[in-house]
């Protein structure tokens, strides 16, 4: 793992975009102690006080995957970042991936996550996993809807160094899981998912319904039955959780 700490960078991620990532190290990580316009899921802004939490990105060579099958890897990550939080947080919590790749404990997001693969004519060559996780924030903006941190859950401060090489060591670890079995992380990951065969309320393509998660299928899609007995199979940016 080599790791390269900047005191401030616009984004990990668009940092990372501007290597040459055909000669860079993989599992090198790129860590900014202040990120200063973070990027979310949907393009959103991922606020991240400077010198309170983890924000980085992770340079991966998954060459062995199919292009078919790179969510496998988005599964691989968000397993690794669960399991490095359940032996931090107190039993009574619990820990949730949130599709497609949002941690969240009980019903509060702690972590998000934004992954980009680089393709060429023989497959993915390498992909970016950037990631912010709250570590020692305890106050958060009001537009941030339900956010939380490892200090608010554990009462103690980190050290954002160990953190860093702990929670990737888990990563790495999972990736590497991948590597020997690409379904590895299957049961795993539905294991966790967040109201996986729970009837709860959505928002699908700007209508309110009611459905029950069954799946997520090998390209990432969100699986799910409605109440009156409809399958619906949808990507990210036509449905929304309404928690």
């Amino acid at each position: 793992m080599n790791i390269i700490s900047f005191d401030s960078l616009p984004s990990t991620n668009k940092y990372c975009e501007l290597l040459d990532l055909n000669r860079c190290e993989e599992f090198t990580v790129i860590t900014a102690k202040a990120q200063t316009a973070g990027i979310g899921q949907r393009g959103n802004v991922w606020e991240s006080h400077p010198n309170e939490n983890l924000t980085f990105s992770l340079i991966l060579k998954p060459t062995f995957l199919p292009i078919s099958h790179q969510f496998q890897l988005t599964k691989s990550i968000s397993i690794g970042i669960a399991n490095w939080l359940r032996s931090i947080v107190p039993n009574q919590y619990k820990i949730h991936i949130k599709w497609p790749n949002d941690i969240y404990v009980d019903n509060r997001k702690i972590c998000g996550t934004l992954i980009s693969t680089k393709v060429n004519s023989s497959g993915i060559s390498a992909a970016i996993a950037g990631i912010g996780l709250n570590v020692n924030q305890t106050h958060f903006s009001d537009w941030i809807p339900n956010p939380v941190s490892l200090k608010q859950l554990t009462d103690s401060t980190f050290n954002l160094d160990i953190a860093l090489r702990e929670l990737n060591t888990h990563i790495i670890s999972q990736y590497q899981h991948l590597l020997d079995d690409i379904h590895t992380p299957d049961q795993d990951y539905l294991n966790q998912l967040l109201n996986l065969g729970e009837r709860k309320q959505y928002i699908f393509h700007n209508q309110p319904i009611h459905a029950t998660i069954q799946d997520v299928n090998q390209f990432g899609h969100l699986v799910l039955k409605t109440d009156d007995g409809q399958q619906i199979t949808c990507q990210m940016k036509e449905i929304q959780y309404v928690i």
